[in-house]
């Protein structure tokens, strides 16, 4: 499989999650939603492990990226999850959708060739995510001030691309299994201190647990499918084409709660795939 079906792969997963977060983000926090997506991913990836990982010993290397794949991925969780509380979708969701221009450009400082038609379909998948985001934001709504939205966005993109890069660093050098769940790992323990630090509950509730369970699945096979790109040609269009997960969320919430879709957004989702289909070429 290819870098860019990876990536695509984990876009669809990511947007069933989020879809799915439409519904449990009215009766369960932040830390508990992601605590319970965690933990359940993590059953997942233990089981992988057990199955086709490698019980190699690891280099010092290939652990300290998994360890900060971990933590830059749970600064992304985070920071997005603060920034869309605080809203609005027009302002967040272009600035969260530009991590794949960072991951591009971390590619090239590790020695990747990029050309400029590459770039403009990089660029043109950001637009089309951003324009489909946009038109599903409620305007009359009052929002705070931008500057701390604008500060966690950006925060949340740096988090992802980083996340991403260094996933595929130590897959290339070690097994995408084990890395996925020492990552994991790693951002479980990370949200256990903030929750004991901030006194805040990590428990759902009963009623929330089969849903939480399945998000915490697809989020597995998301950053799983971004991470294995890593021994891949072109492994930076795995976090490109992962970038569309928001647009999907919007056309799942079309196919499946009926939401309107505006003609200027079916034009998002064309750009955004024409984009895709270059990479694919």
């Amino acid at each position: 499989m290819s870098a860019l079906l990876l990536g695509l792969l984990a876009a669809l997963c990511w947007g069933i999650h989020d879809l799915s977060v439409r519904y449990i983000s009215q009766s369960v926090s932040v830390i508990a939603s992601l605590m319970a997506v965690l933990v359940f991913g993590a059953f997942l990836q233990f089981a992988l492990v057990a199955a086709w990982g490698d019980f190699g010993p690891m280099s010092g290397v290939a652990i300290s990226f998994a360890i900060a794949t971990g933590g830059f991925y749970l600064l992304a969780g985070l920071s997005m999850y603060a920034a869309f509380q605080r809203g609005p979708v027009r302002l967040v969701a272009p600035l969260v959708a530009s991590y794949p221009a960072l991951s591009v450009t971390l590619a090239i400082w590790r020695g990747s060739t990029v050309s400029v038609w590459h770039w403009l379909a990089v660029i043109a998948i950001g637009v089309g995510v951003s324009i489909v985001a946009a038109q599903s934001d409620d305007t009359d709504t009052t929002y705070p001030a931008p500057g701390p939205t604008i500060a966690l966005s950006l925060l949340a993109a740096v988090g992802f691309a980083a996340a991403f890069a260094l996933g595929q660093y130590a897959t290339e050098i070690s097994d995408e299994y084990t890395v996925s769940l020492i990552g994991r790992l790693t951002a479980i323990f990370v949200l256990t201190t903030i929750a004991l630090i901030s006194g805040k509950s990590i428990w759902p509730g009963v009623q929330a647990l089969p849903l939480l369970c399945l998000m915490g699945l697809l989020d597995a096979v998301a950053i799983l499918s971004v991470v294995a790109a890593g021994g891949l040609p072109n492994a930076q269009y795995a976090s490109v084409a992962a970038s569309v997960f928001g647009l999907l969320t919007v056309v799942l919430a079309w196919a499946v709660l009926k939401e309107n879709m505006a003609p200027r957004q079916w034009l998002g989702c064309g750009v955004a795939f024409a984009g895709i289909g270059y990479l694919a070429m």
